[in-house]
């Protein structure tokens, strides 16, 4: 039985859109929970030097030790969530690809994961991502291959032409029950 749905793609490529169809066509209850929340948690959001988190002016993030420590315990709370019962849709941006991959994947060890692989044209991304006051400009470009590096998925989705209910609808039948 599937117990996490992991969307994992680039900054403005869809997965929370993506998340919130999810949780409307599925017949049970699925909790969302996304690295922007966080981020968003942290002291100063990003911009504060005990985040750990540095956005770079051409859109690379440099992600410090401090960041990580706080990030594993944060993956800690949704795979006890899990394992006690909790469906989750985790909307992941891996900036290190595989190694993003391999650390979440040992958090949520022993669960039922599905892996949901985001894509989106970098530059409708970036088209996207103008719109948004919280994003830095460029940050859908530089992610749009790192993310996906040495991923491996259970599907693929594509939001350059697909709304967020087609994709959901594409990955509702792989959740198991």
């Amino acid at each position: 039985m599937t117990q996490v749905i992991v969307l994992n793609g680039d900054l403005s490529s869809g997965k929370s859109s993506i998340a919130r169809a999810l949780q409307n066509i599925v017949s049970t209850v699925w909790l969302t929970f996304g690295v922007d929340a966080l981020i968003k948690a942290l002291p100063g959001r990003d911009h504060d030097p005990r985040s750990g988190l540095v956005f770079e002016a051409d859109g690379s993030v440099t992600v410090k030790p401090k960041f990580r420590a706080v990030e594993g315990v944060w993956y800690a709370g949704p795979a006890f969530m899990a394992h006690n019962g909790v469906s989750l849709i985790l909307d992941a941006v891996l900036l290190v690809g595989g190694v993003g991959h391999r650390r979440l994947q040992a958090a949520l060890n022993g669960l039922d994961l599905l892996w949901v692989g985001v894509h989106c044209d970098p530059d409708v991304a970036a088209a996207r991502e103008i719109t948004r006051s919280d994003r830095v400009q460029d940050m859908a470009i530089a992610q749009a291959v790192a993310v996906h590096r040495d991923v491996t998925y259970d599907i693929e989705v594509d939001t350059t032409g697909s709304s967020p209910l087609e994709c959901a609808r594409r990955i509702a039948p792989h959740v198991t029950s």
